[in-house]
Parts: structure tokens; sequence; C-alpha cells
């Protein structure tokens, strides 16, 4: 059954005709509260109630003159009392009769609480958004962000029920604005048949077998040439540095682009996006929204060319994501067009290298603060090229498949840094009823996989950068209810095994021929996603 609701009851102190609200001159605030003291009873009426003696005799009180309240201040007064009313409606929301619905706030008119979801948080602990209202609410609350009412997830049941009924239960759903600078058409919005046809796409070009035959050593390869690349500079700083890489082989693989040759412009283009990706939605010239907005449009711009570019040309005998969107978009009846193509294509260059980046920036800052962590990893790289017949070999994938505790300090990482600070899903079509509240058909769902990461009931300690915390834990297989880096359900990242790949890669080449040093702190905050705003600066040396 539908959740019935009832308007919600005002304070005494804001109801019409009492108090604040009256129409007259109060008779309960004496003068101890400051007010007027009512007229003594052996006056005669008209003196009580504002007659006075005039010239002509009994004259009716003048407006305005302490009688009875005049017509304009009667407008006020009930204005004041219609906005007071309206305020507290939006901040508190609806309370349910028969479903109640999740306790909470909508913060201020229009903007709602989306200033303080915002706001930079300088350490990694749960951010003081969330952190406020799991203790005043508790796991499960409602608020509004982005001109959205939500009702917010910290609870690991709930996001596990959501995650594994979705496309029943629950569908993707993400806010306008973040829609905005994604693209309408992008693979994040799609549903049923066509999301599962686009996913099989990529994992043509990303999955186990393109992992193990093609893309192991392609990374590789990319690793050791940017991190002998770094020997010549006194200051690398390693998110850009990394980005800039990563970018470097996915673009190669998805559009056949050499952003080196170009001198990096189509990665610029990404940054720009990217630095302004969770900023306030403020499409004004100057905000960081603005710049995320004109990244796009110059990245769409550049595809789109390419794409046009392509479909003239001849035959490739080497195949690209290009090659597959141009042959389904070739098909009788496609399901994919041109808009759904470039909108694929940009989402799958962002996410295959930004989160990336972030997240090894991140295991450097980790491993540079414990020696060691970055001492047992260095010898279980060391002992992989002790075993080999031919030292300077690319890795093998048994090789890989056996670095253990550098899946364990990745899994760590992510885990702590909590680079995907959000999940957003919407309830369906029914209503969903769950530790006593009721979440209505059509409620806007957003998870925290950082509460799950932060939980202590889960994690010893969970603060504490502590990868050995994983030995004794199966490696997590796609997403579970209390490791969610990589999301969950039918919607678990498309790239996470690509993405370890490339970690565990960098890994190997970093600390088998080099040592770092630091150079800066590398602080780190959260805005809410994960952000170096002075860089994590290091200079690389040749291990002797």
């Amino acid at each position: 059954m539908a959740a019935r609701w009832i308007r919600p009851s005002l304070p005494p102190f804001l109801l019409p005709g009492d108090g604040v609200g009256r129409l007259g001159p109060s008779r309960r605030c004496g003068a101890a509260a400051g007010g007027d003291v009512d007229p003594p009873s052996s006056l005669p009426w008209f003196h009580r109630r504002g007659w006075h003696h005039g010239s002509g005799g009994m004259e009716p009180p003048r407006r305005g003159s302490g009688g009875e309240v005049s017509f304009g201040s009667r407008s006020v007064t009930l204005g004041a009392i219609l906005l007071l009313r309206l305020a507290f409606k939006w901040m508190n929301g609806r309370t349910g009769e028969e479903g109640m619905l999740p306790p909470g706030s909508r913060g201020l008119p229009l903007l709602g609480e989306t200033l303080e979801f915002f706001a930079a948080s300088p350490t990694l602990e749960l951010v003081p958004f969330f952190k406020r209202r799991l203790e005043r609410f508790g796991p499960i609350f409602r608020t509004n962000i982005v001109g959205e009412d939500m009702i917010v997830s910290l609870d690991p049941d709930l996001n596990a029920r959501v995650l594994q009924q979705e496309e029943r239960g629950f569908q993707i759903w993400y806010p306008s604005s973040f829609m905005r600078v994604l693209g309408a058409n992008n693979m994040v919005s799609m549903l049923g048949p066509l999301h599962h046809h686009i996913r099989n796409l990529v994992l043509r070009l990303f999955g186990p077998e393109a992992l193990r035959l093609v893309l192991l050593h392609d990374v590789q390869r990319s690793a050791r040439d940017e991190l002998r690349s770094w020997l010549d500079r006194p200051d690398v700083e390693v998110r850009t540095a990394t980005s800039r890489m990563i970018f470097g082989v996915t673009a190669k693989k998805l559009i056949s682009h050499d952003d080196v040759a170009s001198g990096g412009s189509l990665w610029k283009c990404f940054d720009a996006w990217t630095k302004g990706l969770l900023s306030f939605p403020i499409c004004v010239p100057g905000t960081a929204f603005y710049k995320c907005m004109q990244g796009r449009k110059n990245v769409m711009k550049v595809l789109k060319q390419q794409l046009d570019e392509r479909r003239n040309a001849a035959e490739r005998k080497t195949v690209d994501f290009f090659d597959l969107v141009i042959n389904e978009m070739k098909k009788p009846n496609p399901i994919m067009n041109e808009n759904i193509a470039l909108d694929l294509l940009f989402l799958l260059l962002f996410a295959s290298h930004e989160t990336t980046s972030m997240g090894l920036t991140a295991i450097l800052k980790f491993l540079t603060d414990n020696p060691k962590a970055l001492q047992e990893l260095t010898e279980e790289h060391q002992k992989i090229m002790e075993r080999r017949v031919e030292s300077d070999s690319d890795i093998a994938w048994e090789e890989y498949k056996s670095m253990k505790f550098t899946s364990h300090v990745i899994h760590e990482s992510l885990r702590l840094a909590n680079i995907a600070p959000v999940v957003f899903r919407q309830a369906k079509n029914q209503d969903i009823h769950i530790k006593g509240y009721t979440i209505p058909e059509g409620s806007k769902i957003m998870i925290c996989p950082s509460a799950v990461h932060l939980n202590s009931k889960v994690y010893e300690d969970p603060l504490a950068f502590n990868p050995w915390r994983w030995k004794d834990t199966p490696e997590p297989v796609g997403g579970s209810k209390d490791f969610m880096a990589f999301g969950g359900g039918l919607r678990l990242c498309v790239g996470a095994e690509f993405a370890k790949l490339q970690m565990a890669m960098f890994l190997h080449c970093l600390v088998t021929n080099y040592r770092w040093k630091a150079l800066s702190k590398g602080t780190m905050m959260l805005y809410p996603g994960l952000r170096f705003p002075d860089g994590f600066h290091i200079q690389l040396h040749k291990k002797t």
C-alpha cells in the first residue's frame, strides 16, 4: 500500500491567533515578557479598547496609535506567518501516518543542504555532512541536494538491498546537474537490454581475455616509459602525471588517439572537465562548473570530428572502440545513434583514467607514510624478479595474479581514500519498507560507500592504513556489502579489473627500479570526492 502523508504540525508559537500570530494586542504578554500591561478593569471599556476624549467627545482609536492593529500591520503579520509556515514545511518535509519516512531536513528553500554537502573536509573521516546526520538521525535520513529530495543510506543492509535489486525494485538515477556533465545519452543512464548490450561491447576491449593477452603488456610498456621520463624532472605531481599516462593508454585503445603526439590537448580538456565534476552546479563564467561544461564541449567537438573522419576512412586492420560503435550504427534498426556513441566514448575516456590516477596517487601517499608496507610490497616484487629466467622480460599473467600483498595495498587504499563518494538509485515501482521506515515509490536514494568502508564494526581502527587486514579475508571479487569501491550489483564498474591491473603494473615498475622522495605533504581532502588540493609532489631516483 502506498504511504499516506499528513500535513506537519507547526509549533504553538507559529499558530495564527496565538503569540506572534495574534491580530490584536496580546493578553498573554505581560510586563514580565516586555509587553503592554492589560488596562485595569476599573477603566471604562472604551478606554480599554483604545477610545479617547477628543474635542468633539469620545473618538475612536487612531490607526497605528496603540489600539487595533492597522490593516498594513495585519498584512505584514499574515505574510510573516505564511512564510514561516512554508519554511517549516519545506525544512521538515512530511511524515507518514501508516509508513514513516526517515527523519531528516530539506535545509534552506531552493538551496536545500547543498552547500554543506559540497563543503571541504580536511580528513579522511566520514565527511561532516554525513557524520552529523548519522549522529542526529541514524543511518537512513532525508535531505535535499542540488534541488532534489533524496533519502540517504549509510546502512549496509539497505545498500545491499538496493544494489541487489537493480532493475527490479530499483533503477539507476543521477541528479540532472550530474547528467548535464556526463551527457543525456551516456551509459550511466541506460537501462535493461541497452545497458547490457553496451556493457558487452566494452568488455570486448577490456574484458578478461583482452586484459591477459593485450592490455597486460600495453600497460607495462606505458608505465616503464612514464617512470623513465620522471627521472629528468626535479618535481613530479603524481596525480597529473599518472592521469596523463593512463589517458594515453585508454585513448589509444578506444579511439586510436596519440595524445602525447598531439601535445596532450585532449587530456587537458578532460582535466578541466574533471575539476568541476563535483562542484556546485552554477554555470556562470569563472566557476568550476562553467569550466567543466566548457571542457566537455571541447572534448565532444574533438570526438565528433574524429568520428566523422573514421566513418569515411578505409577499413583498418586493428580494431578500437570507434570501429565497434560505427559497426553498431550501420546495423539495420540500430540501438545506437551518434549521440549515444559520443556520450559513451566521453564517459569511457573519463572513467578509464581519472579514478585510477587518483587511486594511484593515494597509494603512493599511503606508502610514503608507511615504510613497513612499502618494504613488504618491494620484497614481493623483488621475489617475482628473482624467479625469472630473464629479469627484463614482461610480467606474465601468472606473476600478476601472484601479487597478493599488492592486491591488499590496492584494496586498502581504495577503502580508505573513498574515491567514489556516492552512488545514486531510484525506487522503481513500489514502496520499500525497511527498518521501520517507508521509502516511497519514485524516491531518489543516495548510497554513501565511505560509511561502509569506515565502519568500525567491520574494519578495526578504520582510519588506519593497514593492508595486512586483508590477509585473512577473501579478495573482494566484484562488490560486497562491506566493500563498494567499484560499486556493486549489475552496475559493478565494467573497468574494475583493468584499473587494478594498471595500478599493480605501475607499482611493479616503480618499486623494482626506483625510489622516491616526497617534496610536499600531499594533503588529502574530501569535497566530498577525494582531492589533493596542493597536489602530491615527488622526486624520482634510480635504484643503484
